[in-house]
């Protein structure tokens, strides 16, 4: 089975609003035993949405639209899949119940406008949106199928998730997909490959290997058509075993998030160069209150003095940006916070700010427990903020997870 998706909308095409939806939608239906053969970004364009939609209809067996249903003038994909599919406007009874229940729980009063939105085709199955009020249409025709949702990212996962996968995989009878997510580190994506090439080489054909670089490190994904033998990894970790923090997870914050939930460890962090976003990575998964003690952002040499205690000749023979600081911020949020565990970062993200001896993309990283401080030394090279912070922030994680682990 193949599915072709459809984002619509003119705030994606510009890249006012990144589009979010045909990742996530394409990783759900990958691991729901669907090929995704072809992702389309449309204008909010009549004939242009026609076109895309006889296309993929022609093309593939399942076709998943987002976008284009509210109740303004522009959200016209309602209206034309009334027209591609011959048929005509009416009230749904399940999609008119479903707004009044929204409005009244948040105390408006529905207005015909907002009634509007239970108008559907009336050759199509509506499939109640809990989260709001635009439905979701289901549509067969010789054999294949259109699903039209909402363009809200919270309302389309929602949907997937609990209403449209079911539905395709009844109607399709899709086959077993297993994924599997290795994650790596401290080694580049080309050197990965030619350390890994026996390995990979020696994988049965129901077997594909992908490499997904980020900051700082690369995920291995393993994707299985069929049964799964957890024993195929040996030969990974047999050649790159020294490189793998992880498994199982996207992210190396969800591994950290995962392994320090399981083992009962509490963690603070103290960040400098990195301006909290370690912090906020862990804090943004629920759950994370059973081992995230609080964080610090240390931005002046006042405030790594006075909230972390780094002594003040450290600052004036090393700097900021040296191991002495970082070891010294490490350990006191770990001991002011009480935590199991801590991670400090201080160094120079860029553009600007650095110097000879010191130039931008330097940063220091220290992680610690009750017995031991381990500190490393970066050299990123590179005067992009965002990307120095970012590969600051999965080093910290991976440096983490090997003392956990150690």
């Amino acid at each position: 089975m193949n599915v072709t998706i459809i984002n619509i909308g003119d705030e994606l095409l510009i890249g006012q609003v990144v589009n979010t939806n045909a990742s996530t939608m394409s990783r759900m239906l990958t691991m729901a035993g669907m090929d995704v053969s072809k992702t389309l970004v449309v204008g909010d364009v009549y004939n242009d949405i026609w076109v895309a939609v006889d296309e993929a209809l022609r093309d593939s067996d399942a076709v998943l639209v987002t976008g284009g249903l509210g109740p303004t003038k522009d959200d016209i994909t309602k209206k034309l899949l009334c027209e591609y599919f011959d048929s005509e406007l009416v009230e749904s009874q399940v999609a008119l119940d479903n707004v009044k229940r929204i409005f009244e729980s948040r105390g408006y009063e529905l207005t015909p406008v907002n009634r509007a939105q239970a108008l559907v085709p009336r050759c199509c199955e509506v499939l109640n949106n809990d989260l709001g009020t635009a439905p979701c249409m289901w549509f067969e025709r010789k054999g294949k199928v259109l699903v039209s949702l909402p363009g809200v990212p919270f309302e389309m996962e929602w949907l997937m998730r609990n209403r449209v996968l079911p539905k395709l995989q009844e109607t399709f009878k899709t086959d077993i997909i297993t994924t599997k997510n290795i994650l790596t580190q401290g080694i580049g994506e080309s050197f990965l490959s030619d350390l890994i090439e026996p390995w990979e080489l020696s994988l049965p054909d129901n077997i594909k290997l992908a490499y997904l670089p980020v900051a700082g490190l690369t995920k291995l994904r393993l994707t299985v058509h069929g049964n799964y033998d957890p024993s195929v990894l040996k030969g990974l970790y047999d050649l790159a075993g020294q490189y793998i923090v992880g498994e199982d997870c996207e992210t190396l914050d969800e591994l950290v998030h995962k392994t320090l939930t399981e083992r009962g460890l509490t963690l603070a962090t103290a960040e400098s160069c990195t301006g909290g976003n370690i912090a906020r990575l862990l804090t943004a998964q629920a759950g994370a209150s059973a081992y995230f003690k609080g964080g610090m952002v240390a931005y002046s040499n006042e405030v790594k003095e006075s909230a972390l205690g780094v002594k003040h000749s450290t600052l004036e023979t090393h700097g900021a940006v040296s191991e002495e600081t970082v070891r010294e911020m490490v350990e006191g949020v770990r001991t002011r916070l009480g935590a199991d565990l801590a991670i400090a970062t201080t160094g120079v993200a860029g553009p600007d700010g650095g110097t000879k001896e010191k130039p931008v993309g330097t940063v220091w990283i220290a992680v610690a427990d009750a017995t031991h401080t381990e500190a490393k030394l970066l050299q990123f090279g590179a005067n992009r903020r965002q990307q120095n912070i970012d590969r600051s922030t999965n080093q910290a994680f991976a440096m983490l997870m090997r003392l956990v682990v150690k």
